[in-house]
C-alpha cells in the first residue's frame, strides 16, 4: 500500500512558527509533524510515500535527505503554485498509476491513532471510491452522511446545506483529514488546476459515486493547525492519551 502526505500548506495559523520553516517541520513534543505521520505510516507497513511541498520546499527536501527518508521510498511533488488538496493529489497521480490497490491520503497536521487497517477494510467492504475518517465533533464545516454512511452533502455555518445526494435522514460529521482512496479517483476527477478534494467528493457523490464515511468516534484525533493545539497535544501525550 502507498500513501500521500499533504504538506504544501503555508501554515498561516501557526505563525510565527512557520515564518522560517514549513508547517511539516513544526515540532510537537520535539518531533516534526512530518516525522510523526511518517512513523505512523511506516508502522502500518507503508514504505512508498509521496509528499507535496511548497512553502520552504527546499528545507523539507533537505530534512528528508538528512534522515535518509526514514528508511522509506519517498518522492516529493513540488508545487510552484499551491494546488489545494484536490489539485495536489491530482498532480501526484502518477505515483499511484501502476496499482489498483487503495492508498492513504493524510494531512500532515493531523495527529491521531485512527486504525488504518480498519479504514482499509471498511473501504474494501463497501467497494467505495473514497472513504473518509469522520467524527461527531463541533466544527464550522461538516459533511452530511446518510444511514449507510454515504456522503450526501455539506453543512457550513450560516449557510444553507449543500445537498448532493438527497436522503430522508442525514448525520453531520466532521472530517478528520485522513482518507483511503481507490486509484479510480484519478479518472473521475474532472476538475483542473486548484481545487479542493472535498469539492470533488461532493460532485462525485451527486453523480452516484460511493464516497463513504468511516466512523472514528473511538479514536484520538487532534488538528495541529495552531500553537494552542500543539500545546494541547503535548499535554495529551504527557497524560498518556496519545503516543508518538
Amino acid at each position: 500500500m502507498r500513501a500521500m502526505v499533504l504538506a504544501a500548506g503555508l501554515g498561516t495559523r501557526l505563525r510565527p512558527l512557520t515564518n522560517d520553516r514549513p508547517k511539516a517541520l513544526v515540532e510537537v513534543g520535539g518531533q516534526p509533524m512530518l516525522e510523526i505521520v511518517l512513523a505512523r505510516l511506516r508502522a502500518f507497513g507503508i514504505r512508498d510515500v509521496i509528499i507535496n511541498v511548497h512553502h520552504f520546499a527546499d528545507m523539507l527536501i533537505d530534512y528528508l535527505r538528512a534522515n535518509d527518508n526514514f528508511g522509506m521510498n519517498i518522492e516529493v511533488s513540488c508545487e510552484d503554485v499551491l494546488l489545494d488538496t484536490g489539485g495536489g493529489l491530482k498532480k501526484a497521480g502518477y505515483f499511484f498509476a501502476d496499482s489498483d490497490d487503495p492508498f492513504l491520503l493524510h494531512n500532515v497536521d493531523v495527529l491521531s491513532n485512527i486504525d488504518f487497517a480498519a479504514m482499509v477494510r471498511a473501504h474494501q467492504e463497501h467497494d467505495a471510491l473514497a472513504t473518509l475518517a469522520v467524527q461527531p465533533r463541533g466544527t464550522s464545516r461538516q459533511l452530511l452522511f446518510n444511514e449507510e454512511l454515504l456522503l450526501c452533502g455539506r453543512r457550513t455555518l450560516d449557510q444553507a446545506d449543500e445537498i448532493m445526494r438527497p436522503s430522508a435522514r442525514m448525520v453531520p460529521l466532521a472530517f478528520a483529514g485522513i482518507h483511503v482512496i481507490s486509484p479510480a479517483i484519478f479518472g473521475a476527477m474532472t476538475e483542473e488546476g486548484v481545487f479542493s478534494i472535498v469539492d470533488a467528493y461532493l460532485r462525485l457523490a451527486g453523480e452516484g459515486a460511493k464516497i463513504a464515511g468511516f466512523r472514528a468516534d473511538e479514536y484520538y484525533w487532534r488538528d495541529l493547525g495552531t500553537g494552542e493545539s500543539i500545546r494541547r497535544a503535548e499535554q495529551d501525550r504527557a497524560q498518556g492519551l496519545i503516543r508518538f
